[in-house]
């Protein structure tokens, strides 16, 4: 195996002096102590001290009160909240099932809502659905917790006071009129477009604007232009064997990321007896977690996308190198000629897709598709997608109208333009000439501020309806519980003031019942959840070879920028801005930087070389930045606008461009979460008269004297050789080497472990590895019959996207900690998602490994703690008992892979303390403890209390739950019994759970069909973890040779194929 150095973090890379200090010092604390001795003789007692609490605490050590308060399983809810209509046959403590649809600006995913003695608590993926399979995404699974969002409207408003539905429906009565016009994101429910169509058809003239403020309406016109169709068309990444992205991030915010991530991940996963990958080559600007998974990566401007583009149409019909116009970086070009090749060589199994908003870009890709033969085969315009349907130039016009004082009526569904539009002060002018305004938003965002009538829409679990996230494809939304607040359906709205008689919930039902042929067929329908179509052939479509003409002579003509760029992107949590008061999405760390709570300024090793004059190859240089979060502020300037954001240094980032996210700086109407968290990037993108340009090719940057605290997610395990590899604890190889030499993964375990074996030095790999388990260890070797649960994680399919981090977070009552505590590492996540660099430093390979707890079966936790609070079960489970933990923190200190968590305060309220919050928690902690934000908890996981350790827990409670209900069927438990929160919401189904036993359960097999890839971390250590991983296998351009691992070839023996012939050999595996 080629010899690598993974690192993690810019100290460990140069393994610098200082972050060996902070390795050493892991669990440092910066709590304040009383002072001395005289401060309790003066006060008298100790408990007169300044925090009299946290210090008693600290002298007892945790273990009094604070463990009898861990021993309460459940906070009881004051308020019960019935069923919109209640079941028969409830049963208390049992969870009902719901099938239901996350609606959110354009975005559809079909899910299952668990609802609990009438809560909504937890989402699933409905694996009825054909589009998404039951996957889901992080901002799905957190969108249960804004149901119980305290900033949520409870009430209908008139000129911002409290008013009842008759008197604004009176207001409004006497006010409708004139040239009315219907804001809206992106809708893709078919009943509520017929029925704005019926309320508009009262108003002549009136219109529905569709408003994203991500826009894609490049690729909508273009595809008007190219096809003279102004849709969307389906991609199958499934069927695609080379596929080249143009700074599209497909696995994370690019239309529908959840459905686009299951299909790649089936070219990702690899049959050991038929090998073959599919290859995955990106073009990106700034780093994303996309461009992290891709197998080769290369980096541009934003700048030159275009001229990538129409260099890589050139290449795909015969072109040279020296054909490439206005690109001069050679590493560039090279790139350009290796995608081009490798569509080429798979025509008909072929795909390229492009993030720009460049109309040109978009028709030049859709020629490149066009020319390898996509068209018909892996992108489908017998499908098209609805996710994102708004025009950039009909808002302008909209906004253009308003200033003119055309509108009379505006009404507001989805939509914030306040916010996202570039030129915002233009938009707040228009609106101030329009005589009724009117918001149906959820929350008293930026536009709904400005509005005159306000009346409040329901959340998606509170309300009845359809979506078609594609043609034919239907998802139906079913109320988990009646409304908490005064909130009314904007379509029940437009339906009165259209003069309907009927509700929504009526009109919807109506509406199906003649499609489907009766209320028998909608109720069963309305279960399943889902309409699917028969599958049909891809369909293609013809391509306008003029407008194809234009486009090449537009992009030929404009010349890549010098200085440097700006490029705006979004966070697969926060989204455009609809995660910001989430604090679940808020304290996910993006998979990219590692970060919480803000956005930044994202710059490249060089750049800060330059502009920071820092030099991660210095170690103390490195350290200085990395070691303490306050980083150094930097004033960006685009024209008239500036903004000023801390700086994050991070690989992968071209050197002359920069990065911001888009979603930060809200309104503190929405909560507490935003408040403090980022600023508003959307100023800084433009209106070029056609689309909004997210990019931005003239950028100037001053350095201040301020700095800004970041809170990243710090890695807590560091395991490196004096070789500098970190294979023990990640593994990965190019596809070239895995065909060549299938066994290198296996032989380099083997020469891990053969020192930890007597006479391991004369056996075999194979001998090694089989003894391991008896003959690494002094200790006696124990059968384990019964059930032994396993996990295994396929590193090949795992995109780093979050999901499961939410999912944990949703099912375990996993406590958010707020910005302050994040800083001082205290985030309890029981799932992280480590990121791995290897390679070159301005653009290194990057893999992502979920790290929860490795239930070791030799767990060395268990034997250090004192009152053996953590324990082994017969399953081979490592258990917490909360009500015994003393907050000794040996476990964790103990653990080799740092998994386990130490409430630091009372971050959920559950201690029997009172008052035991106050100061020691920021107010987003304290309101995630409201009694409303509190209906979110699982009643069947235990709330933990200050001073206890917890970690993962294979979701015991599922697994108990699963055994009894097998055992009420007298029947074997199955794997299809049980599912940990993190393996279901997978997208790419990357996580395989089950009883290790069970020779027919899927955890058993996949482990057999994978014995050259399967390894667990820190194998040596012999602690036996019960969580395997499947090797990262990446098909790059390496050429397969005899690498040394560890200081031991990998070479197999008796193999003599030269390197060309095992290129020749990966090749036709792609």
């Amino acid at each position: 195996m080629e010899q690598k150095k993974h690192w993690s973090s810019f100290g460990e890379l140069n393994n610098s002096e200082t972050y060996n200090k902070e390795v050493k010092d892991e669990f440092t604390e910066s709590l304040p102590f009383v002072e001395d001795e005289t401060v309790m003789a003066k006060n008298g007692s100790f408990l007169q001290a300044k925090a009299p609490r946290r210090d008693f605490l600290k002298y007892l050590g945790f273990s009094t009160a604070a463990a009898a308060a861990a021993a309460s399983c459940e906070m009881p809810i004051k308020k019960a909240i019935p069923f919109a209509n209640k079941p028969e046959d409830i049963v208390p403590g049992i969870a009902d099932f719901y099938a239901t649809t996350y609606v959110q600006d354009g975005d559809v995913v079909s899910v299952l809502a668990k609802v609990r003695d009438g809560r909504p608590i937890k989402l699933e993926g409905n694996d009825l659905s054909a589009i998404t399979g039951g996957g889901t995404s992080a901002r799905v699974q957190a969108a249960v917790l804004d149901l119980y969002d305290t900033a949520r409207l409870r009430f209908p408003l008139i000129a911002g006071k409290e008013a009842s539905f008759e008197a604004i429906d009176k207001a409004i009565a006497a006010e409708l009129g004139g040239n009315v016009v219907l804001v809206s994101s992106s809708i893709t429910s078919p009943s509520t477009k017929n029925i704005i169509a019926q309320f508009l058809s009262k108003y002549p003239g009136g219109k529905h604007v569709t408003y994203d403020a991500v826009s894609h309406s490049a690729m909508l016109l273009a595809n008007e232009a190219a096809y003279g169709k102004r849709v969307m068309p389906s991609y199958h990444f499934d069927k695609a064997k080379a596929i080249v992205s143009l700074s599209a991030d497909f696995l994370g915010t690019w239309l529908n990321p959840v459905q686009f991530a299951a299909q790649y991940a089936v070219g990702k996963k690899i049959d050991e007896k038929n090998i073959s990958m599919s290859k995955h080559i990106h073009f990106e600007t700034v780093a994303s977690m996309t461009g992290s998974n891709a197998d080769e990566k290369y980096l541009c401007r934003p700048s030159e996308m275009g001229a990538i583009a129409l260099a890589l149409l050139n290449a795909v019909k015969g072109g040279t190198v020296s054909e490439i116009n206005n690109i001069s970086d050679a590493t560039l070009k090279a790139g350009i000629m290796a995608a081009a090749k490798a569509l080429t060589a798979h025509k008909g199994a072929a795909l390229v897709v492009a993030g720009s908003n460049d109309v040109n870009v978009q028709i030049l890709v859709n020629a490149i598709n066009d020319a390898v033969g996509a068209n018909g085969n892996t992108i489908d315009f017998g499908t098209t997608l609805n996710y994102r349907q708004g025009i950039d130039s009909d808002f302008a016009a909209f906004v253009d109208d308003m200033n003119a004082g055309k509108v009379n009526t505006v009404l507001f569904v989805g939509a914030n333009p306040v916010y996202s539009w570039p030129n915002a002060d233009k938009v707040k002018a228009g609106l101030a000439k329009v005589k009724t305004t009117i918001s149906f938003n959820e929350k008293l965002d930026e536009t709904t501020a400005l509005c005159k009538y306000v009346i409040p829409a329901p959340h998606f679990l509170e309300s009845w309806g359809d979506a078609e996230p594609a043609t034919g494809h239907f998802s139906f939304i079913q109320p988990t519980i009646a409304p908490l607040f005064k909130t009314r359906a904007f379509q029940d709205s437009l339906l009165k003031w259209a003069g309907d008689v009927n509700d929504y919930t009526t009109y919807l039902k109506n509406f199906w019942s003649i499609k489907l042929g009766g209320v028998s067929a909608w109720d069963k329908t309305l279960q399943a959840g889902v309409i699917n179509p028969t599958p049909s052939a891809a369909v293609g479509a013809s391509l306008n070879g003029a407008a194809v003409a234009s486009a090449s002579s537009a992009v030929a003509a404009k010349k890549p920028s010098a200085k440097i760029e700006l490029a705006l992107y979004q966070k697969v949590g926060i989204g455009a801005g609809q995660g910001a008061s989430n604090p679940w999405l808020q304290e996910l760390p993006d998979p990219v930087t590692r970060a919480t709570w803000d956005n930044y300024i994202i710059v490249s090793p060089a750049m800060a070389r330059t502009l920071l004059n820092i030099d991660l190859n210095n170690g103390g240089q490195a350290d200085a930045y990395e070691v303490q979060p306050p980083k150094k502020v930097v004033k960006v300037t685009v024209g008239k606008l500036s903004i000023e954001l801390p700086v994050l240094i991070i690989p992968g980032t071209h050197p002359s461009t920069i990065g911001i996210a888009v979603g930060y700086g809200r309104t503190e109407a929405l909560g507490k979460a935003v408040i403090g968290t980022g600023k508003n990037a959307y100023p800084l993108a433009s209106f070029n008269g056609q689309t909004i340009s997210f990019d931005q090719a003239d950028v100037q940057l001053t350095v201040t004297d301020q700095t800004y605290p970041v809170a990243l997610t710090q890695t807590h395990f560091r395991y490196d050789t004096a070789q500098g590899n970190r294979t023990e604890v990640v593994k990965e190889l190019s596809l070239a080497s895995f065909l060549a030499h299938p066994t290198e993964i296996r032989e380099e375990r083997a020469h891990e472990l053969k020192g930890q074996i007597m006479g391991g030095d004369k056996m075999t790999s194979e001998e090694v590895l089989a003894n391991f388990e008896k003959q690494g260890t002094m200790y006696p070797v124990y059968e384990r019959p019964g059930i032994k649960w396993g996990m295994n994680v396929d590193l090949n399919t795992c995109n780093g996207c979050g999901a499961c981090v939410v999912a944990c977070n949703a099912e375990n009552n996993v406590s958010v900690v707020g910005k302050p505590e994040v800083l001082r590492g205290h985030e309890m996540h029981w799932l992280r998602i480590d990121k791995y660099f290897s390679g070159d430093m301005d653009n290194p390979n990057v893999v992502f490994q979920p790290l929860m707890c490795q239930h070791c079966d030799n767990a060395p936790c268990e034997n250090v703690c004192p009152v053996a609070a953590t324990n082994h079960s017969s399953e081979g489970l490592n258990q917490m008992t909360y009500n015994r933990c003393i907050g000794t923190r040996y476990c964790a200190n103990n653990c080799p892979f740092k998994v386990r968590r130490f409430n630091w305060a009372d971050y959920t309220g559950a201690d029997s303390f009172p008052d035991n919050q106050r100061g020691e928690v920021n107010d987003v902690v304290l309101n995630m403890n409201d009694d409303l934000t509190r209906m979110v908890l699982n009643p069947d996981v235990t709330v933990r209390s200050r001073g206890v350790i917890e970690k993962c827990s294979f979701c015991v409670q599922r697994l108990q739950a699963a055994k009894l209900e097998a055992k009420k069927d007298s029947r074997p438990m199955v794997d299809a019994d049980v599912k940990v929160a993190c393996q279901q919401a997978c997208p790419t189904h990357a996580i395989s759970f089950g009883n290790a036993n069970d020779k027919h359960s899927a955890i058993t097999m996949v482990r057999a069909e994978n014995p050259n890839r399967n390894f667990t971390v820190l194998e040596q250590l012999h602690v036996l973890p019960n969580v395997t991983y499947l090797a990262k296998v990446r098909n790059d351009n390496a050429k397969a040779e005899g690498h040394a691992a560890g200081g031991h070839e990998a070479k197999a023996e008796g193999h003599k194929a030269e390197g060309h012939a095992e290129t020749k050999k990966a090749e036709a595996h792609q």
